[in-house]
């Protein structure tokens, strides 16, 4: 590595949060000064002079990720993680909830309704059927459809009826879907986690207007409401270290006092001023500004210094993955072999 170590921000369209970690970064200390990323040529193996880059857009710019690969390689500390947020997706993160006993909902993953480019009909050979019947009576109505790699509510379908469901679908194209029960709820949180060790609980009103969703209030009170603030921090913290993101969002909505863990995969969470309002900027950047520095100083030179989740560490160790007890597995839609379903895919 150089012998100049910086921290370094790689961002896309959102203003106010990158400045604002870059100047808390640079208040607190000055052995490892922050800046915006800056790149004018990546070469095969090459070190960056960057001890940590907080990504913000990758997801977006396959040669952004292309870039923090290379400089994990070569022992910068890039946080969220590029080879494990490119493995990543939904369907898998709701299956390693069940494992470390944390709620979600029901859920049944479904095959893209058109085919993907340079297949045909050979191509799905061990593709049966669907059973609608089946999964509507699993899944129940009203359901959500969404992409099972996606974000951004890009694609998310609220669904009522079979016949809702099916025009939905006919929308989707190439895209693997989730379909997942729709949670009646009572409360609902957006959670920051930060280091693996630093949570923050907002209330979170999904159906407000993008600028008012921070514009809520816990309803739950109490013993109750203490003891729901207690159990959402341990499933965000169980589900992070699952993970192995050091910046990510858990959203949770809340039915019958259970917090169900309905998206956890948000490693470029929102952290603009203008929608998550002033104390929760405020706290996202000193808990960012915080994770980075101490990241710079416990950087090993030569080292992989990436964050890996439990489920990839354990997996290596030939060890069991879920520490704590598993939730009970759903079962399966029962399927009539002899009954053909309504609608196929075609």
């Amino acid at each position: 590595m150089s012998t100049v170590t910086k921290i370094g921000i790689l961002f896309g369209q959102e203003n106010t949060f990158p400045q604002a970690f870059v100047d808390r970064v640079n208040e607190k200390q000055r052995t490892f000064p922050a800046e915006f990323v800056s790149i004018d040529q990546v070469t095969q193996s090459v070190p960056t002079d960057y001890a940590v880059i907080i990504d913000r857009i990758s997801q977006d710019v396959p040669f952004y990720r292309a870039f923090l690969k290379n400089a994990a390689l070569t022992g910068t500390a890039v946080i969220n993680n590029p080879f494990w947020w490119s493995a990543d997706e939904k369907f898998f993160n709701n299956a390693l909830a069940v494992q470390l006993g944390v709620p979600v909902p029901k859920t049944i993953l479904l095959p893209s309704k058109e085919r993907p480019d340079d297949t045909n009909h050979n191509s799905f050979r061990n593709l049966n059927h669907m059973n609608w019947d089946a999964i509507f009576e699993h899944i129940g109505f009203p359901a959500f459809m969404k992409p099972h790699a996606g974000g951004g509510w890009k694609s998310v379908y609220k669904v009522d009826n079979p016949e809702q469901m099916f025009r939905a679908y006919d929308e989707t194209g190439q895209l693997v879907m989730l379909y997942q029960e729709a949670i009646d709820f009572t409360d609902y949180f957006r959670c920051y986690c930060i280091g693996g060790k630093d949570v923050r609980i907002m209330p979170y009103e999904p159906r407000n207007p993008h600028h008012l969703r921070y514009a809520a209030e816990m309803k739950t009170t109490g013993d109750a409401g203490k003891k729901l603030l207690k159990t959402m921090t341990d499933y965000v913290l169980k589900l992070n270290h699952g993970l192995g993101y050091d910046f990510n969002t858990v959203e949770f909505a809340v039915r019958d006092g259970i917090p169900i863990a309905i998206d956890f995969c948000n490693p470029a969470p929102d952290a603009d001023i203008h929608s998550v309002g002033q104390e929760n900027f405020d706290w996202v950047v000193e808990a960012a500004a915080n994770m980075a520095i101490e990241r710079a100083k416990k950087l090993k030179k030569g080292k992989d210094n990436l964050t890996w989740g439990t489920f990839v560490r354990h997996s290596v160790m030939g060890e069991p993955f879920a520490s704590a007890k598993p939730a009970k597995a759903e079962k399966s839609p029962k399927v009539d072999k002899e009954e053909k379903p309504k609608k196929q895919k075609k």
